[in-house]
């Protein structure tokens, strides 16, 4: 009973020092050319991740993968469905998703905003959420906040170097040492599925 006490009150510290300032990079998992990080986050409990790889793609096809809203179901970790909502111009994108969770946890909703940013030497995207662009579903819990960037860099007309940040709150009443623990599994399986679609697929 003291041994479960103590592991408890441990977890419950774990989770809270998270809140105070914002730590380095800490390597969770590698492998097949993609790194997955993790560090404190500088508000909340819910610790940021960044993922470095590789692609084999140009520019283009990279951004065509970007642009396929539908398609997101077959790579991002835990998609449902994406559909787009708005097209504001051809490189900013309104659309919405949802997201399946295991059991007992209720599946999320959100609405992101795509905005690509193509300059000369790097290609700088932006996804961030816009959860009051449509009402709520009571089928899901609405995510109150979520912001993506990746910063792009051609290495070769075939090659891309990607540097990429995402932090989240998920909203609703998940622990949140229950999401840091597992938090590296959905991008490195993410970014393993972006590099298969990339191949397989001639955008």
């Amino acid at each position: 009973m003291i041994v479960r006490t103590l592991l408890f009150l441990t977890i419950l510290l774990l989770a809270k020092s998270t809140a105070f300032g914002q730590g380095n990079w800490e390597l969770k998992k590698k492998g097949e050319g993609v790194e997955v990080y993790t560090r404190k986050a500088a508000v909340g409990n819910i610790k940021e991740i960044r993922v470095l790889c590789q692609l084999d793609a140009s520019e283009a096809q990279f951004i065509n993968t970007l642009k396929d809203i539908p398609g997101y179901s077959e790579w991002v970790y835990s998609n449902k469905k994406s559909y787009v909502l708005k097209a504001v111009t051809t490189d900013k994108i309104i659309y919405y998703t949802q997201c399946h969770l295991p059991w007992p946890i209720k599946d999320r909703d959100l609405i992101t905003e795509l905005n690509i940013e193509p300059t000369p030497q790097v290609l700088n995207v932006t996804v961030k959420c816009l959860p009051q662009y449509l009402p709520k579903n009571a089928d899901f819990i609405r995510v109150p906040y979520s912001l993506a960037k990746w910063k792009v860099t051609p290495i070769s007309d075939n090659k891309l170097n990607v540097d990429y940040t995402f932090s989240v709150d998920p909203g609703g009443s998940i622990p949140s040492w229950i999401l840091n623990a597992t938090m590296a599994i959905g991008p490195y399986n993410t970014f393993l599925k972006l590099k298969e679609i990339i191949k397989s697929r001639k955008y």
